[in-house]
């Protein structure tokens, strides 16, 4: 067992238990070491290429964590620990799990009265989305059906209330409402949690219907300053946050609708001549500021500027790009517009470079504190765009904004 033959002492040990079945060393070794192998064939099944897939061997078989007879929200099917969620299709992951439209409900329902999901159940649910999104490309390319209209949404950041009212004022996601939250769904706002498991989940419902994109806070340094960490921590565990780290290195960068709009959080690059095709080649399965990851830093980080040209970025990371800038990569990739977040804009959104930059940002009064309105955009098949704006919603008065910052520290 030490040497990790946990298969061929399990046979060995069958063995003696066979022949001694009295043995209680032995059926307790037993039942150890069919334990490790289960976790360890679980953990290989979900496993990429990644400092932390070992996660998955250290959560081990979720049916060992209790839940409290108190309990009452929603459950998930249980799911025997050999079966891989690699070994479902896309589409029959949500059903394997018991993920209807209506338990996605319940979820944002019982979220709303500020109560969490079970850890149990949100550790199933965060180790099936994980091998979902490990199947998407860097770059996904998004069509809406004929029949359908898509939301694109900007920064969320914990918001979790104006959440809720964006899906009750455009339809909760479904077939015929397609969605893409375009980056930074967490930190800053202290219902982090909410908002990613309200996403995630429906990304589990939806794989073809609702999109999302990685920000510059879906990353590690940034949560352990802005609050997610420390509110994982405080809501959940550090192995939950670990996993959430995973999850977050797997989501794609960018989305492309239509064939027209590239949609990322950040903006465009330090060098001439990017193509579409590099940006579907970059791995991501990493931090951004990692060696060799300088457009995925740049997609995170950029921003657009009036004057012509490229400069540095006030945020230390990224650089500023102007309106040739723009013109010249949507030209060079056949592409219409750009669509990008990352910035608070007062009515929620602004069209620049000649209305060929679009910056959405959803998070109204944005860390309760500065007044603007936020946005969506609703577009339709034929690529028409309009822009809606809405206030922020009454939340909770007891969490204050920033509640759970710098908790985790940078260690």
């Amino acid at each position: 067992m030490a040497l990790g033959r946990l298969k061929l002492a399990i046979n060995d040990l069958k063995t003696v238990v066979k022949f001694a079945p009295q043995d209680a060393d032995a059926k307790a070794k037993l039942a150890q070491c069919t334990k490790e192998h289960n976790a360890a064939m679980f953990a290989k099944a979900i496993a990429f290429d990644s400092p932390d897939r070992d996660v998955a061997v250290r959560i081990g078989d979720l049916s060992n964590i209790p839940v409290d007879p108190s309990y009452d929200g929603p459950v998930l099917n249980p799911v025997p620990l050999h079966t891989a969620n690699q070994d479902v299709a896309v589409g029959d992951l949500a059903a394997l799990h018991g993920i209807t439209a209506e338990w996605a409900k319940s979820l944002l329902d019982y979220m709303a009265k500020q109560k969490i999901l079970h850890r149990r159940y949100a550790l199933q649910l965060l180790l099936a989305v994980l091998e979902l999104l490990k199947k998407e490309p860097a770059v996904v390319d998004v069509t809406i059906p004929d029949d359908a209209k898509m939301i694109v949404c900007g920064d969320i950041h914990g918001q979790f209330y104006d959440l809720l009212h964006i899906f009750e004022k455009n339809g909760h996601p479904s077939p015929k409402v397609l969605y893409l939250f375009n980056g930074d769904f967490v930190d800053r706002g202290s219902f982090s949690i909410e908002c990613a498991l309200a996403l995630l989940t429906y990304k589990l419902l939806y794989p073809r219907y609702f999109f999302i994109s990685r920000g510059n806070h879906e990353t590690d340094d940034m949560n352990k300053v802005y609050g997610f960490k420390g509110e994982c921590l405080s809501k959940y565990t550090p192995l939950t946050y670990e996993l959430f780290t995973q999850i977050f290195n797997a989501i794609p960068l960018g989305n492309i609708i239509q064939e027209k709009i590239l949609v990322l959080h950040g903006g465009l690059f330090s060098r001439d001549g990017v193509k579409l095709d590099e940006l579907r080649a970059i791995n991501r399965f990493s931090q951004p500021g990692s060696a060799g990851n300088s457009l995925m830093q740049e997609m995170l980080w950029s921003d657009p500027r009036p004057a012509p040209g490229r400069g540095p970025s006030r945020r230390g990371a990224g650089i500023e790009f102007g309106p040739d800038i723009t013109k010249a990569f949507l030209e060079e990739n056949n592409l219409d517009y750009l669509i990008r977040s990352h910035e608070l804009k007062a009515q929620g959104y602004e069209e620049a470079h000649d209305g060929k930059c679009i910056t959405i940002f959803s998070a109204p009064n944005y860390c309760d504190s500065e007044g603007n309105q936020g946005a969506w955009i609703v577009l339709k098949p034929d690529r028409s765009m309009t822009f809606e704006k809405f206030s922020a919603q009454p939340h909770p008065t007891n969490v204050r904004a920033m509640q759970y910052a710098n908790q985790g520290g940078w260690a």
